[in-house]
C-alpha cells in the first residue's frame, strides 16, 4: 500500500501549529516579564525622582523661615537703637505710623516676642508681625496685626492655644507698654473683614490674624486693653 503524503502534512501542519502556540505563549510570559520589570524601574527611578524634588525643596524652605527669623531676631536686637533714632529722625512728627516700626508684640504664655512693622507688605510680612489697620494704642480703635503662621512656633503659629484672659503686651517707640487680655476666638472666611472693621469705637481692640493651614480659613483673636 503506498504511503499517503496528506497524512505527513497534515501532522507536520499540526505539529507546526502546536510549536508555534507554544512559543508564542512564552514569548508573551517574556514580554510580559520585561514589562513588568520596566514598570517597576520605571516606578523605582519616579519615586527616587519626587523624594529628592520634596528633599530639596524642604532644604529649601526650612533654610527660607531660618533666614527669615534670624533677620527678625536682628531687628528684636537692635530695637532699642532703632527706637532711638526714629524718635531722633522724626522728633518733628507725631504720627507713630510715619515710623518703619510700629513696635513690640509680646505674649508670654506662647513665649512670643517680635517686632511688629507700621504697614504691611509681602515682604515685610515673611519677616515679622505687620500692623495692617488702626491707630496707636493710646486712642480707642481697633489695631489689627497680621502674621504668618508657620507651624513652627514661629510668628502667629501658637496663637490659636490661647485662651480668655491671656495677656498680649504692645509696647511703642517710646517706651510704652500697653498690656491686652483676649477675650475672643475665632476663624472666618479670607474675605470677611468683619474682624476689623466691627469694634466697639469706644474700647481699645487688638486684633490678631493668620492663617490656619488646614483650609483657607483666617483665625482672629480679639483682645482687649486693660482700662
Amino acid at each position: 500500500m503506498p504511503f499517503d503524503f496528506r497524512y505527513f502534512f497534515v501532522f507536520f501542519e499540526q505539529t507546526n501549529f502546536i510549536m508555534n502556540q507554544i512559543l508564542n505563549t512564552k514569548l508573551k510570559k517574556s514580554n510580559s516579564s520585561k514589562e513588568k520589570k520596566n514598570w517597576f524601574l520605571f516606578q523605582f527611578i519616579f519615586s527616587i525622582f519626587v523624594l529628592s524634588v520634596v528633599s530639596v525643596g524642604s532644604i529649601f524652605y526650612f533654610g527660607y523661615i531660618e533666614k527669615k527669623e534670624d533677620f527678625s531676631n536682628r531687628l528684636i536686637s537692635n530695637y532699642n537703637i532703632y527706637r532711638l533714632y526714629q524718635r531722633t529722625e522724626n522728633s518733628d512728627t507725631t504720627e507713630e505710623s510715619s515710623h518703619e516700626l510700629f513696635g513690640m508684640i509680646e505674649i508670654p504664655k506662647i513665649n512670643l516676642s517680635y517686632p511688629v512693622f507700621s504697614h504691611l507688605t509681602e515682604e515685610l510680612l515673611k519677616s515679622s508681625p505687620c500692623k495692617f489697620y488702626g491707630d496707636s494704642p493710646k486712642v480707642n480703635g481697633n489695631i489689627c496685626i497680621a502674621g504668618h503662621n508657620y507651624d513652627n512656633s514661629l510668628f502667629f503659629s501658637k496663637i490659636s492655644t490661647l485662651k480668655n484672659g491671656d495677656e498680649i503686651l504692645i509696647s511703642d517707640l517710646y517706651g510704652n507698654q500697653y498690656m491686652y487680655f483676649v477675650t475672643q476666638k475665632y476663624e472666618v472666611s479670607p474675605n470677611d473683614l468683619s474682624p476689623i472693621l466691627n469694634y466697639d469705637k469706644n474700647e481699645k481692640i487688638l486684633t490678631l490674624v493668620t492663617c490656619n493651614n488646614f483650609n483657607s480659613n483666617r483665625i482672629i483673636l480679639k483682645a482687649k486693653q486693660n482700662p
